[in-house]
């Protein structure tokens, strides 16, 4: 699949900081010299960071946008507090740089996880409880200054705009936005929040979930951790499981009285990420596109026929 890019729809932002080896070793040696002689080495970026490995133990990520400098502060704050509680490895920061004359803002240097991204190898049945056991464990009562996020965990219609415009492009360009998903879409719309906010992950996509032998072993990138609602984190349901059954496990796991509401808003949650990975895909990220692929086909599987 191939198209050109349009400058109304979505590609990875330019960064606003050019992130390179040198920088970072350079950083190392001026913050935190018994690091610097680790071997380092890229492992990725993204629309917001850069990953570096640093040896074998540590990984350093590195905003690479003035929005995304933010969100690093939000995890550097808030994931320790509740990282005990999650049964799942998160890359708690271990140490935080601080913003000097060759880099502006804060970075972290987190533990570095072990497993393949749930992108490139699917979880097994078996993972569907404990995925199940972390999102309740995760989605518990938030203080009252936790940082709210006005893109994830609101109520979809606030976004319902944005999101359309993005299935309408879309639909000239791919078979993907069918009369169901745009029912789907809809009946999440109309789907009120039923029950309490509580902190949320907010960016819960298969990229940022590590799988090791068929189990899920860490969740990755916690900038997004807001408060907000909790169906916004259900998205990961249709993105980490093929099997229509599996995910009905993961669901019944999570709450045994989930609502019809709940489920609603989830899928339309679903089509949202699908949406935006798809169009980011299509534009400049194959992996993305391949991701949100399988999110619209997924999400339209349990609609009677």
């Amino acid at each position: 699949m191939s198209t050109q890019i349009r400058s109304d729809s979505l590609a990875t932002p330019p960064a606003e900081v050019e992130i390179s080896h040198e920088l970072v070793q350079s950083l190392l040696s001026r913050q935190h010299p018994d690091l610097a002689n680790l071997p380092l080495q890229i492992v990725d970026q993204g629309w917001d960071n850069v990953m570096f490995r640093l040896g074998n133990d540590f990984s350093i990520r590195l905003p690479r946008r003035t929005i995304a400098a933010t969100l690093i502060e939000h995890e550097q704050r808030w994931l320790p507090l509740i990282a005990d509680q999650l049964p799942l490895s998160v890359p708690v920061p271990l140490r935080v740089g601080e913003p000097d004359e060759y880099y502006p803002w804060r970075w972290s240097i987190l533990p570095w996880l072990q497993g393949e991204t749930a992108d490139r190898s699917e979880p097994d049945a078996l993972a569907a409880e404990p995925f199940a056991n972390f999102l309740r464990a995760l989605h518990l009562p938030a203080p009252s200054d936790a940082p709210r996020n006005p893109t994830r965990g609101a109520p979809l219609k606030e976004r319902a705009a944005v999101d359309e415009k993005r299935m309408d492009r879309l639909s000239e360009k791919t078979h993907l936005i069918t009369s169901d998903v745009r029912k789907i879409w809809n009946d999440a719309l109309r789907a009120e929040i039923d029950i309490p906010l509580t902190w949320i992950h907010g960016d819960l996509h298969s990229r940022n979930i590590l799988v090791e032998g068929g189990a899920i072993t860490g969740i990755l990138d916690w900038g997004d951790l807001a408060l907000g609602d909790p169906a916004t984190d259900l998205v990961a349901v249709w993105m980490l499981f093929s099997d229509s059954q599996v995910r009905q496990d993961v669901l019944k796991n999570y709450n045994p009285k989930i609502s019809e509401q709940t489920v609603a808003r989830a899928k339309g949650w679903a089509i949202s990420f699908g949406a935006v990975l798809l169009e980011t895909g299509m534009n400049d990220h194959p992996a993305h596109a391949i991701i949100g692929e399988r999110v619209l086909e997924r999400v339209v599987e349990e609609v009677p026929s």
